[in-house]
């Protein structure tokens, strides 16, 4: 293998508001537009890579943009010099440069895949295991608000072709009721329904809730509860199947999982979990235990749905149940692939790396680099 290194790192921001006004989580959080960094990394040989990270708000996780930027600047002069195809080096470089902080770490570990596969002629689905032949569903995010109003928008992204919906509840236990019926109330055979708490239940409402609803519905319930003895406890009084996201983080937390039989399946958010090196192992621990997985982000734009899209080509069918539409929840467009939904359904593209090419007037000037 020739000599490959990384020369220059640039850093990226760039506000991607929320395509749908205002965004409405439990707990009262709202957000109007979120705050991505995107990673350009150079090989001395003039190949360059792309990664993403915007976290979802200083408030939906223990990350924040402000955050992810300065973790890169501990960071990046560390893998001056390294070759980027050795990704588990490179993590470990970055583990060894900054504790934690994954959030810092993907776009860089992301831009590391995307370099290998451009210098190899691969996608990185393939550098990833290889791609399935599966048609990946796309689900929309469907945030918290009027029960009427949820089933509307349910039923425009239904029209738009979206097989799968993330519900977003963490109120009152009858108005999310209310919320899941009304956005169920027109489910058709094959879709995918996620009801979504973000953590903002409590034992007590979230049994008060299943309770108040109609039978027969078919849907997960996910990251219900903040804390994990809370979603334990839970997942040991309801038939409802759990999918843990906040709590799934890193390896040790899949494992406890798995150890605790807390939950069917996991909300795989590559940021969260620290980028495509993590993903690749968290998918691999999940498949070996029986758990689903659904691929997706905390949010982010083009960039962070190429990284979505190569990562959730590699699950087998069977355990994959869906990827997060992310360009679908900002309204500004950061890089151009061949990543079209068809009928809800998309494939990550036989192109080298990510597939994708960044709009670079859309970038503007790097607010950092490092050589």
């Amino acid at each position: 293998m020739s000599e490959l290194r990384i020369e220059k790192i640039d850093v990226f921001q760039v506000d991607l508001p929320y395509s749908g006004g205002v965004y409405v989580l439990s707990g009262g959080r709202e957000y109007r537009s979120f705050d991505a960094t995107i990673v350009r990394i150079t090989t001395q040989n003039g190949i360059e890579g792309w990664g993403e990270s915007t976290p979802f708000g200083s408030n939906y996780i223990a990350s924040h943009a402000l955050g992810v930027r300065s973790g890169i600047a501990e960071i990046a002069p560390a893998l001056l010099g390294k070759d980027p195809r050795r990704v588990d080096r490179i993590n470990d470089v970055m583990d060894g440069a900054l504790l934690g902080h994954e959030h810092a770490k993907t776009a860089l570990d992301v831009a590391c895949w995307d370099v290998f596969g451009k210098s190899v002629g691969l996608p990185v689905c393939d550098l990833l295991g290889g791609r399935t032949d599966v048609r990946m569903p796309v689900i929309s995010s469907i945030y918290m608000g009027d029960p009427d109003d949820m089933r509307r928008r349910v039923a425009e992204h239904r029209a738009m072709g979206y097989i799968g919906h993330s519900v977003k509840v963490g109120g009152e236990p009858a108005v999310d009721a209310e919320r899941i019926a009304a956005s169920l109330a027109d489910k058709r055979p094959g879709e995918y329904f996620i009801v979504d708490a973000n953590g903002g239940l409590t034992v007590e409402t979230a049994l008060r809730m299943l309770r108040l609803l109609p039978p027969g519905l078919d849907f997960v319930l996910e990251a219900p509860c903040a804390t994990w003895r809370e979603c334990v406890s839970l997942r040991r009084r309801t038939d409802v199947p759990i999918i843990f996201d906040e709590l799934a983080t890193n390896d040790a937390s899949i494992a406890q999982l798995i150890s605790d039989d807390a939950a069917e399946g996991i909300g795989l958010k590559i940021s969260k979990n620290g980028g495509l090196t993590h993903g690749r192992r968290h998918r691999d621990i999940c498949v070996a235990a029986g758990l689903t997985v659904s691929v997706q982000e905390t949010t982010g734009s083009d960039i962070a749905f190429a990284a979505i899209a190569h990562l959730g080509q590699t699950v087998p069918e069977r355990y994959l149940r869906c990827i997060l539409e992310s360009r679908d929840m900002v309204s500004l467009k950061t890089a151009d692939g061949a990543f079209d939904v068809i009928e809800g359904r998309v494939v990550a593209p036989n192109t080298p790396g990510l597939g994708i090419v960044p709009r670079l007037d859309v970038l503007g000037e790097p607010v950092a680099s490092y050589s």
